[in-house]
């Protein structure tokens, strides 16, 4: 009897056990992202059980709590019976939770929360990624984990429980301290209360609980605007004055030899600043770039918006700021709210064409790419089936040599046309053996890929008339995290016959001003574009870089670089330390933009039916 009066305790210490058993799992799944030592990780566990676990172990528990009560009331209540599809229930959930955060946490450094399930619904995004093998050994770990952690739960309930005065006493003692826990929990517990000064940021992320991390990005309402309520909004209008500058015909500096030039965007998948040795990068990973950069217009300090290629689209051709946790993408009902330039160059009477050799139906690629103006699409069924042999679709040499094909068919009128890569990309298996390090042979024959698409083209009669943008959609985490500014920092090459001379830029500017600057230069308006900014421009007398990923924020100026963990609510890099300036601008862009969204969002929900579709033509 005095055992199982005592069941909760025994619940209890189980799932701090579980908790305990997870996060040193995560740590050694882990190992390749950062390496800790003994005395790291085991401060990781300390800091975790007493900041995070203690409190979600108890609210798990809220219902064998409240199970044991009224079982106390009426003695002849089963209670295992009345508990036994709650633990099956929760070790399933609790399982898939520490497992999942453990798994992806290798692919995405933050931890598992709705953001990342948005992607890992949509199955052609993992099963491309990995090997088969992985996912049943991922998948065995987790059955695993889900019996372990539900059934000691099952058989460490009594079946019933006895009605003396001492029972009674003692539910009503635990009672208070699971009150007091719950409440603790709800109210005032937070995810950087478990950071530790100083560590690094894999031993941080391995004291936060995941199912806590997993609850908080939870998101309740429909209303944006109050998503990020971080500053006073009159301090924040203020903080916004002169960022975003307004719009006009001021151009300062013309690179180009025409207003209408035939314009291909090379859309790099994952290409960042950590493959380009003129960056920075790693030595000998694309030669091909660092051979055309002397060649052509080089941007120095470009940074890319977010950490994903849905954030990146939207960012590059609708000239829009990405969101922690909002993928405007896959919301059709917004698109026709957002400018884009597709739509603004077949005004100026361009035809609009994308080249995607894969499938175009993650995250509403296929239904943004058509409602924001591209009018012919080739995705993987423009090719033959022995062409679309890679886990992606085709790969890059073929569809590079496909965007040639299409720009030697041009024949008067004007043309813009983007064509996005992909063999840079998990799996990593490429036909190209350069390099033996798999990643960076991936890479490598992306740069083989594009740099022998550009040496076709200048034999192309189009090239004298042709400009060529070379962009990834994002950046690569090769051996670094997002406190690393490089990972934001990217390649931006213009190319081509319509270029006036080379040059290398060091203008700070984000893959959202791409928009602007690019119809500055060809002279047309770019009024609509209320977060791009034409960085050659007179106005633009405050140069800087806002990005973001959903933990966190990345601002950057002349005097230097600040990175802010939104989750932990800290500084994670200060470079050098200013007065706090960076981080308070950081902010207000990120409320400012929400409000935007929130005001785009009501907007939408006004729009009739269809508005937003555009006719187009798929595989011409």
């Amino acid at each position: 009897m005095r055992r199982s009066i005592h069941y909760l305790e025994f619940l209890y210490c189980h799932l701090l056990i579980v908790f305990l058993i997870g996060r040193v799992g995560f740590v050694l799944n882990n190992r390749c992202v950062e390496q800790l030592s003994f005395l790291e990780t085991l401060g990781a566990c300390r800091r975790g059980l007493l900041g995070h676990d203690v409190v979600v172990a108890a609210m798990l528990l809220v219902v064998p709590w409240l199970a044991g009560l009224l079982a106390l009331r009426f003695p002849s209540m089963r209670l295992r019976v009345w508990l036994v599809p709650y633990f099956v229930l929760m070790g399933i959930a609790v399982a898939a939770i520490v497992a999942g955060d453990a798994v992806l946490y290798e692919y995405w450094r933050f931890k598992l929360g709705m953001v990342v399930l948005s992607y890992a619904s949509h199955s052609e995004g993992v099963t491309n990624s990995v090997s088969l093998s992985y996912i049943l050994m991922r998948f065995g770990a987790f059955f695993s984990l889900a019996l372990w952690t539900m059934l000691p739960c099952i058989f460490l309930t009594p079946k019933r429980l006895s009605a003396g005065r001492g029972e009674r006493l003692w539910m009503r003692n635990v009672s208070i301290i699971w009150i007091f826990l719950v409440v603790s929990g709800l109210w005032f517990v937070r995810q950087g209360d478990v950071y530790g000064v100083g560590e690094k940021v894999l031993a941080n992320h391995a004291a936060v609980n995941p199912v806590y991390a997993f609850a908080s990005s939870v998101r309740t309402g429909d209303d944006l605007s109050g998503r990020y309520d971080l500053l006073p909004e009159p301090e924040c209008s203020d903080l916004m004055r002169g960022l975003y500058p307004e719009t006009g015909g001021d151009v300062c500096d013309t690179l180009l030899t025409t207003q209408r030039p035939d314009v291909l965007v090379v859309f790099m998948e994952s290409f960042g600043s950590r493959f380009v040795e003129e960056l920075g990068g790693l030595p000998g990973v694309a030669p091909g770039l660092s051979r055309m950069i002397p060649e052509g217009v080089f941007w120095e300090n470009y940074y890319s918006n977010s950490f994903r290629t849905d954030r990146g689209t939207v960012s590059a051709f609708s000239g829009w700021l990405s969101y922690t946790d909002v993928g405007l993408m896959k919301h059709t009902e917004m698109h026709a709210e957002l400018p884009s330039l597709p739509r603004s160059l077949e005004r100026e009477g361009y035809e609009t064409s994308f080249i995607y050799a894969g499938q175009m139906t993650n995250m509403g690629k296929r239904q943004y790419l058509e409602n924001v103006g591209f009018r012919h699409l080739y995705d993987d069924t423009a090719f033959s089936a022995d062409q679309a042999s890679g886990s992606w679709g085709v790969y890059d040499s073929i569809s590079c040599q496909k965007a040639v094909e299409v720009v030697g068919q041009w024949k008067g009128g004007h043309h813009f046309m983007v064509v996005q890569t992909l063999s840079s990309h998990e799996p990593w298996d490429v036909p190209y053996h350069r390099l033996d390090d798999k990643i960076l042979n991936a890479f490598a024959y992306t740069d083989h890929s594009v740099a022998c698409m550009v040496d076709s083209l200048r034999r192309l009669p189009q090239w004298d008339n042709l400009l060529v943008v070379m962009l990834p959609d994002h950046g690569y985490l090769y051996r670094q995290g997002y406190d690393d500014p490089g990972f934001f920092r990217a390649p931006m090459l213009w190319m081509g016959g319509a270029l006036r001379e080379p040059r290398r830029m060091d203008v700070l500017m984000n893959q959202s001003d791409l928009a602007a600057t690019l119809l500055s230069q060809m002279g047309i308006a770019h009024d609509d574009y209320p977060w791009s900014r034409n960085v050659l421009s007179r106005k633009y007398t405050y140069p800087f870089v806002y990005c973001n990923w959903p933990a966190g924020l990345l601002f950057a100026d002349s005097t230097g670089t600040s990175v802010y963990d939104l989750d932990g609510e800290v500084v994670i890099t200060d470079r050098p330390a200013d007065d706090g300036l960076r981080l308070l601008r950081a902010k207000a862009i990120l409320q400012s933009s929400y409000d935007q969204l929130e005001t785009m969002r009501r907007n939408a929900s006004h729009t009739p039916s269809g508005k937003n579709l555009n006719h187009y033509d798929e595989n011409p």
